[in-house]
């Protein structure tokens, strides 16, 4: 695995667990840096914190001469949020040999009240499929 990624290292996010398969990343947030419009955290970055989630859960199933793409990703946002430590924590919901579907859920640390919820579809690549990936 190859961790941190650089847009992890950008945007901060650190990895609270790790399992096979699964995976949880955390990062303080604040609508001052990570705002939007309205003054609330950005959906684009939620959807990128999950998204770090379920390529870091992903990862630990890959073995030598794999690697992976997603093949879609779909966010629903259920709560605002201004200055929070937030936790996704990714697993999958159904594993075959080359397609996962993964479940995000993203929580306050505070409260563990969920803010966002992601599902995504990864495709595992082999062999010259995953060459320079």
């Amino acid at each position: 695995m190859r961790y941190p990624a650089a847009i992890s290292k950008l945007l901060d996010f650190e990895i609270a667990a790790i399992g096979s398969g699964t995976a949880s990343v955390f990062v303080e947030v604040d609508a001052s840096r990570h705002g939007n419009q309205q003054g609330t955290v950005h959906g684009g970055f939620l959807v990128e914190l999950a998204d770090a989630a379920i390529g870091t859960a992903h990862s630990t199933l890959m073995g030598p001469h794999e690697s992976f793409t997603s093949i879609d990703l779909r966010a629903v946002f259920l709560r605002p949020v201004w200055r929070e430590t937030l936790v996704a924590h990714a697993a999958p919901t159904h594993s075959g040999n080359t397609i996962t579907h993964y479940h995000c859920e993203i929580v306050r640390a505070s409260d563990g009240k969920s803010v966002a919820t992601a599902t995504s579809t990864v495709m595992t690549l082999r062999g010259d499929r995953a060459t320079g990936r």
